[in-house]
């Protein structure tokens, strides 16, 4: 009964923590390129890179580290990705550097904190269903799904009242954070699960799939940038080549995975209809929300909230403000849509 809630402890401030900076730096952006002394319109392509780099180096990751994590043990992986998220952390509240070294070093430094947070959000869950018995598993999964999409949106607010003092606390305040989940994990988190010991690591599904993804995404930044005299770089041969071979790598994963001894992501799981639609509606309620909280944001720190009477220093903490009701509803909806799954199934 207690190991139990002290898995869910830890484990909610492993995933509150990570989703948390999906968005925090999203809207302190101003104030991060301010106190580096760079012009975002100018470098562009830094704001892109701060901005998508930490999701695309925690996407690409994951199945990788939960295939690792089965191998060497997942509790053992979730403390390494806590150690090296909390480094990271320092790391870039201290970035030493102005100008594009400084956006750089910011970019290298988000790339290590999302290996770690991949880490822990590979394990999270199961961990929990390591430690819940069957009939309170979708409770706890409800709880942990509160923590990673209240996060987001606690990530605004945060980032908009820190960015106000000083740029620097926007990454500072994950360090007691993930200090505390480090040891709190490395003290209390006992390896439950079975070490899948037989199973090899997928090379070449590890090799398409993230350079599949890389590819795209990279393509996707840089097709964003004016090229020549176009606003736009689609025309620009590094763009095509980038989509093309990054399309092409998705295109051979699944055969891949079909054809290696111990595949990284096994395709016929989709055969069952209730994993299958259970993932494509998880994948439209994040287009649907992260899209919703990125236009949102725009909106009202570049257009609504100045032309009624704040000021643009103001906006990031006011604009956090009106995500208020969507964290509230959150929070409250979460743990009680757990509760019921429980007690009527989740479909």
């Amino acid at each position: 009964m207690q190991y139990k809630w002290t898995a869910m402890a830890i484990v909610f401030i492993a995933t509150i923590m990570g989703s948390i900076n999906m968005s925090i730096v999203m809207i302190a952006l101003p104030a991060i390129f301010n106190g580096i002394q760079i012009n975002p319109l100018n470098s562009f392509q830094y704001l892109l890179w701060i901005l998508m780099g930490y999701g695309l180096v925690t996407a690409t990751l994951l199945l990788s580290f939960g295939r690792i994590s089965d191998m060497y043990g997942r509790v053992k992986m979730f403390r390494l990705g806590f150690l090296i998220f909390s480094l990271a952390s320092i790391l870039l509240y201290l970035t030493p550097s102005t100008g594009d070294a400084g956006a750089l070093e910011i970019i290298i430094f988000r790339i290590i904190q999302a290996t770690g947070s991949a880490l822990l959000m590979a394990n999270s869950a199961a961990i929990l269903t390591d430690s819940f018995p069957s009939n309170e598993r979708g409770k706890a999964l409800g709880i942990n799904t509160v923590a990673a999409i209240s996060g987001a949106f606690l990530g605004l607010i945060l980032g908009g009242i820190l960015a106000v003092f000083n740029w620097r606390y926007v990454f500072l305040v994950n360090v007691p954070f993930g200090l505390i989940g480090t040891v709190w994990s490395y003290y209390r988190l006992k390896e439950l699960s079975i070490k899948a010991v037989k199973t090899k690591l997928d090379l070449w599904g590890n090799i398409t799939f993230v350079l599949g993804i890389t590819l795209i995404l990279v393509g996707v930044t840089y097709g964003l940038i004016p090229y020549g005299n176009s606003p736009m770089g689609w025309s620009n041969p590094w763009v095509i080549s980038s989509l093309l071979i990054g399309l092409i790598s998705l295109i051979l994963f699944p055969f891949v995975e079909n054809r290696v001894e111990s595949p990284m992501f096994r395709l016929d799981l989709f055969k069952n209809k209730s994993f299958a639609y259970a993932n494509v509606a998880g994948l439209l309620g994040a287009l649907g929300r992260g899209g919703m909280m990125f236009m949102l944001i725009l909106l009202l720190q570049g257009i609504w909230l100045p032309l009624h009477g704040y000021s643009y220093a103001s906006t990031p903490f006011w604009a956090g403000v009106y995500m208020l009701p969507l964290t509230a509803g959150i929070f409250i909806m979460g743990p009680i849509s757990g509760i019921l799954s429980d007690s009527y199934g989740p479909r």
